[in-house]
């Protein structure tokens, strides 16, 4: 059957039943849910009818729709503290901004759980659905399909999957995390640092932060070692951190890169509680700062946008929404480099 003909009986069976369904049209067309959804955004396009969750309604109960009730966005993130609080944040303003409202669904990075939390906002009629999905880059492969068969505008945030994990393109806006390394390391080497210690946690940026400090090795003058040790946080037992300072002395450096400024912060406690001094001894670049400043030496951190990052996903949502079909973006964000006392700000090396 080709296009037009499927395209007529589309729209006969909405005249007479006024809503359709993805999975009933896939039964009486006889053909894919993929050619049906493709079908749709077609004849959306063309303005014969509108896409919603599962589906597809008529013009004019569309029209009654918008008129009647607030545009509603829906966000799922991995965590709504820390990191996202401020994507969040910024999501939220530009969401107020043009009248519109957020439901959020927060993932707690599990997967089972994180789809149950988009069920839960599809299923409340959103216009379009902000994401950052539990998994990350480095884990697309692991993704599976259910993404592919959500049937609003979809913008990802902090991630960027696309073909051939998924069977289609979709926006994102995400933190240039690579060049965010790159920044940090370039700052050490003004100061005349060139053996730099890394110590990374295991989460969803340290794949782009180990991409940027890939390139930094190909193309600056500096020696760098990743350190395999698990840094704690407050309040946990030293000994790793002793562990990571002594691998620190046996290299020779006496800066480090630490992800997260959480971390950095207690490895900086317990390095001034053996004698060190910071920076004399040891410089130290947080990655993140979301209480970096806070810190018992306050750190030099690289800034991740965050809240720009929410504010420019939610704006890019809502201008698809309004304008489907729309070219697929990816945009870029470039973290900064707030320095510190921690690292270079006495020196004051200038940071671009």
């Amino acid at each position: 059957m080709l296009a037009p003909e499927r395209h007529e009986l589309i729209l006969r069976s909405l005249r007479r039943h006024g809503r359709l369904r993805v999975a009933e049209l896939v039964a009486e067309l006889g053909v894919s849910a993929i050619t049906v959804r493709r079908d749709l955004a077609e004849l959306d396009a063309a303005g014969l009818l509108r896409r919603v969750h599962g589906g597809a309604i008529g013009t004019s109960t569309a029209g009654a729709v918008s008129h009647s009730s607030q545009l509603t966005l829906g966000i799922v993130v991995p965590s709504a503290t820390s990191y996202y609080s401020e994507v969040i944040r910024g999501a939220e303003a530009m969401a107020d901004r043009y009248g519109a409202r957020l439901v959020l669904g927060v993932s707690s990075y599990d997967a089972t759980i994180e789809k149950e939390r988009v069920d839960r906002v599809l299923g409340i009629g959103v216009a379009g659905l902000l994401i950052s999905t539990a998994l990350g880059d480095g884990d697309a492969d692991k993704l599976g399909s259910w993404l592919d068969d959500v049937d609003v505008p979809v913008v990802l945030m902090e991630r960027a999957f696309g073909f051939p994990h998924t069977a289609r393109e979709y926006d994102h806006v995400r933190t240039d995390h690579a060049y965010g390394a790159i920044l940090a390391l370039r700052h050490f080497a003004k100061l005349g640092h060139r053996r730099i210690a890394i110590n990374l946690q295991a989460t969803v940026t340290a794949y782009w932060l180990r991409l940027g400090i890939e390139q930094a090795a190909s193309t600056m003058d500096v020696d760098l070692y990743i350190s395999p040790t698990d840094l704690p946080v407050q309040g946990e037992d030293p000994a790793q951190i002793d562990a990571f300072l002594a691998e620190c002395e046996s290299f020779g450096t006496r800066a480090a890169l630490v992800h997260s400024d959480e971390h950095a912060a207690r490895l900086v406690e317990r390095a001034m509680e053996r004698g060190l001094r910071v920076p004399d001894d040891l410089a130290v670049i947080a990655y993140n700062d979301v209480t970096a400043a806070l810190a018992v030496v306050p750190l030099t951190a690289v800034s991740p946008p965050k809240l720009a990052l929410g504010e420019t996903a939610c704006e890019h949502l809502i201008r698809k929404i309004n304008s489907r079909p729309a070219a697929v973006q990816h945009l870029s964000l470039l973290p900064d480099l707030r320095v510190r006392a921690s690292c270079g700000a006495g020196v004051r090396a200038a940071v671009s």
